[in-house]
């Protein structure tokens, strides 16, 4: 079931919540008891299905923010969207600021404009999903022993862990050292009702993490008894125990927790049925359907979708370079020109991209002579296969990938190596998947860590995820050498800069009574041109 939502402020909720929305649940805060909890539920146990299909019908949608924007923007498609933008903001997906390209602001970070339409996208998606959430959370009773039940609350547990976690790190910098700094309002089941009609502050980064903990380490036990009971996901659009685990093993790795990461990686491994794509699998375009087998979560599409069925207003319209989309017009997405000539000629993911010469070894005739024909720039990206393989498919029915094994990998040698534990992830990994000739002689932390990040890069192009290595790291944003086609947008922004933050949308400031001006994060003027390198 798709559903539309209004701007989601703080104020908003109180229509939400009174509206005629068919899956709007009754406000449940802490006078309601668990009893009562129950018996709501039980009256409807269809609710809690449709609202969890709410929840993952919402990652994928049509202009979900046009109401609010009193625009369409063909860059509003759910989820995808936060990708795009955080991609465009950092150094590795290069493209060219032209009138085709909708990634514009965030490639001169005129985004961080609270006026801006990617600031209310990008907070409107996110609390869109913590909304609907809440109301599958709501009604059910948190000790409930019964599988179905316990299934359908872990994933609204663990799709708003997701959430908060993508806010926290976006309008906040990194856990450690910035425990006490406010990152964002919370909302969730209990407090929805009160903070609609009197607003909500931010919460400090500290109390964010605990909610985001708490969640997800709930979801876990969960979906652990769910499954127990014999119930588990019927695709990976949901969470199964394994997904769980590893945004587990993120949020540990990004609060620098090394041991807990280390081990929620490895159990995310242990307990997924996806395994890491080879060195003769790895080297042809994929990376378009969720039954892939290196595939933990994905966005799933269907070709009657309405983001389909637009043509071009969908994520790979603008990533891709075989199908039919913006990407033609705009001049494709190219990889940082640095990080490409760091990659071994003996590993297959270098043909993930075209060359200097606008060739790629990993390509079949066909689609050489596709990329050829549109003209693209060298160093474009041949990772993202066009629906069902089809050259110059105009069907963009592509899913889109939120987890793969893979990442568990990497996840468990970085934290291994910053908790002592060596190399031996990380070399076995990359020699046994992408480069057989792969060596790295280091046994020092920062060195692998460093090595690591290097690895993500690759690996995870594309895939919004860059952007919040780049904070957790306390990485500056340095796109000398990169390749940017724009003079324009070549920058090198200091780690720490004010910049990098997001800012709450002035729409939500002016909604929400326990927010003012001051509360926001600071205006920051967009970045200076540098020479390049």
């Amino acid at each position: 079931m798709k559903i539309k939502y209004l701007i989601i402020t703080i104020a908003s909720l109180a229509f939400l919540f009174t509206g005629c929305n068919d899956l709007d649940t009754l406000p449940l805060g802490n006078d309601v008891t668990s009893k009562q909890k129950e018996e709501t539920y039980m009256l409807n146990p269809e609710r809690a299905e449709a609202g969890v299909n709410a929840i993952f019908a919402q990652f994928n949608q049509y202009m979900p923010n046009e109401t609010a924007l009193g625009a369409s923007r063909h860059n509003d498609f759910g989820y995808p969207s936060v990708m795009l933008f955080t991609d465009a903001n950092g150094i590795d997906v290069v493209s060219d600021d032209n009138g085709y390209n909708w990634t514009g602001n965030s490639l001169d970070f005129t985004d961080r404009v609270y006026t801006s339409n990617e600031a209310q996208i990008m907070w409107n998606n996110l609390y869109a999903l913590i909304y609907t959430a809440n109301n599958v959370i709501g009604p059910i009773d948190a000790d409930t022993d019964d599988p179905q039940s316990q299934y359908y609350l872990a994933q609204g547990l663990a799709a708003r862990a997701f959430s908060y976690f993508n806010l926290v790190q976006l309008y906040q910098f990194n856990y450690v050292g910035n425990q006490s700094k406010p990152a964002v309002p919370i909302i969730t089941d209990e407090n929805s009702d009160v903070a609609a009609l009197e607003g909500a502050p931010r919460a400090t980064v500290e109390e964010v993490y605990t909610l985001i903990l708490n969640d997800i380490s709930s979801a876990i036990g969960l979906l652990e008894s769910a499954q127990e009971g014999g119930v588990t996901r019927a695709d990976k659009r949901y969470f199964d125990l394994a997904v769980a685990y590893g945004l587990r093993a993120r949020v540990n790795l990004t609060m620098q927790k090394w041991s807990d990461a280390a081990a929620d990686a490895t159990k995310a491994i242990a307990e997924t049925s996806a395994v890491p794509t080879g060195l003769t699998e790895a080297n042809k375009p994929a990376f378009m359907d969720v039954n892939e087998k290196n595939w933990m979560w994905g966005i799933i599409i269907s070709e009657t979708d309405r983001v389909v069925t637009s043509g071009i207003v969908n994520w790979i319209s603008h990533m891709g370079s075989f199908n039919y989309g913006y990407a033609n017009f705009s001049g494709g997405k190219q990889i940082n020109k640095a990080l490409y000539n760091s990659i071994s000629d003996t590993d297959v993911r270098k043909g993930w991209w075209t060359d200097a010469d606008g060739v790629s070894a990993n390509l079949t005739k066909e689609q050489q002579e596709t990329i050829d024909s549109y003209g693209y720039d060298p160093y474009t990206q041949v990772k993202f296969a066009p629906y069902q393989n089809v050259m110059k498919n105009s069907t963009n029915a592509n899913d889109i990938p939120l987890m793969r094994v893979e990442e568990m990998y990497l996840i468990k040698a970085e934290a291994e190596a910053m908790n002592g534990g060596g190399n031996s992830t990380l070399v076995d990994f990359v020699s046994t998947y992408r480069d057989p000739d792969y060596s790295f002689s280091s046994t020092d932390a920062a060195e692998i860590q460093e090595e690591v990040f290097r690895q993500r890069r690759i690996e995870l192009w594309g895939e919004g995820l860059n952007w919040f290595d780049i904070m957790r790291l306390n990485k500056p944003v340095d796109r000398r050498g990169g390749g940017f086609p724009n003079a324009t947008m070549v920058f090198n922004i200091p780690a720490g800069d004010p910049l990098l933050l997001w800012r709450i949308p002035q729409k939500e400031i002016i909604a929400n009574p326990a927010l003012n001006e001051e509360d926001n994060n600071p205006s920051a003027p967009t970045p200076t041109p540098v020479a390049d390198i």
